[in-house]
C-alpha cells in the first residue's frame, strides 16, 4: 500500500515538473518573439520574418511608389548616387561585367520591410550609353543592403545624320532644332558649363538650371550643337550662348561663348 502512495506521490511531481518547465519553454518563446518584434517591428521570429518580408516585396505595387530626391535635399541626392554606384558594383561583380554609371535618371522608393529603391540608371557599357532598372533594398537597423534587381531597359540612341534631316549624299540640311532633354545635348552642355567654370575665378560654381534652346548640326561622323543655357552662380542667375562641338570619338570642345542679354 505505502509502495503504490509512493509511486502516486512521484508521479504527480513528475507531472508537475514537466507541467512547469513547459511553461518555463512558452514564457522564453514569447519573450524571443517579443525581442524580435521590437527589433524588426514585424511581429515574427527568425525564418517567419524573413518570408513575411519577402511576401511584402512580391506584394509591392507601383502605387506604393513616391520620389526619392527632392532639389532642395542634397544629403538625400547623395545618398541615391551611393545606391547607384552599389547597383552597378554589385552587377559588375555578379556578372563579371564593367559597367560606368553615367547619372541617375529617376529614383523613386517604397516602404518594405525596410525601403526598396527603384532606380532608373544611365550606364556605359562597351561605350554604348544605356538605361537600367535597379532595385535596392536596404534595412538600415540591420546594417543591410541588397541588390534585388538589374535588368535592361533601352538603349540610348546617338545623334545620327538622319535624326537632323542629313542625306545619303552626305549634305545636310544645316542647322535643325533638337531636343533640350535628348542626353547628348545634355552632355554638350555640362561641358560647356565645366568648361566656363575652368576658366573662371569665381568661387561660386555654375549650375545649369535650364537649356533654353538648342540647335544642332551634323556633318558625317561630328556634330556641332548651339545652345543657349541659362544657369546660376552663388544667388546670380546668367545667360550664356556656347557654340560645341563633338568629334567622331565622343569628345566634347567648347568652341565660343559669350554671355547674353536677358
Amino acid at each position: 500500500m505505502k509502495r503504490r502512495q509512493l509511486a502516486s506521490i512521484a508521479i504527480i511531481v513528475l507531472c508537475s515538473t514537466l507541467l512547469a518547465l513547459g511553461e518555463r519553454l512558452l514564457s522564453l518563446s514569447e519573450v524571443h518573439c517579443r525581442q524580435q518584434e521590437q527589433q524588426h517591428n514585424l511581429g515574427f521570429c527568425g525564418e517567419e520574418e524573413e518570408e513575411f518580408a519577402d511576401q511584402l516585396i512580391r506584394m509591392a505595387t507601383v502605387g506604393g511608389l513616391h520620389d526619392s530626391t527632392s532639389p532642395s535635399s542634397q544629403q538625400n541626392n547623395s545618398e541615391i548616387d551611393a545606391l547607384a554606384r552599389f547597383a552597378i558594383q554589385e552587377h559588375n561583380k555578379k556578372e563579371n561585367a564593367l559597367f560606368e554609371l553615367v547619372r541617375v535618371v529617376e529614383a523613386r522608393e517604397q516602404v518594405v520591410a525596410g525601403t526598396l529603391h527603384h532606380l532608373t540608371l544611365e550606364v556605359i557599357d562597351a561605350g554604348k550609353k544605356k538605361l537600367y532598372e535597379a532595385k535596392v533594398w536596404v534595412k538600415p537597423w540591420l546594417n543591410f543592403k541588397e541588390l534585388q534587381e538589374f535588368k535592361h531597359v533601352e538603349d540610348i540612341p546617338s545623334f545620327t545624320p538622319s535624326d537632323l534631316g542629313i542625306k545619303k549624299d552626305g549634305h545636310g540640311l544645316g542647322w535643325q532644332s533638337v531636343p533640350a532633354h535628348d542626353p547628348i545635348v545634355q552632355d554638350a552642355a555640362n561641358h560647356a558649363l565645366a568648361t566656363i567654370q575652368q576658366r573662371s575665378n569665381s568661387l561660386f560654381a555654375y549650375e545649369l538650371l535650364e537649356i533654353l534652346h538648342a540647335n544642332a548640326e551634323v556633318a558625317e561622323e561630328s556634330a556641332r550643337f548651339d545652345l543657349h543655357l541659362k544657369v546660376r552662380r552663388g544667388g546670380r542667375e546668367e545667360k550664356f550662348k556656347v557654340e560645341v562641338n563633338r568629334n567622331s570619338e565622343g569628345y566634347f570642345h567648347l568652341n565660343h561663348m559669350e554671355p547674353l542679354q536677358s
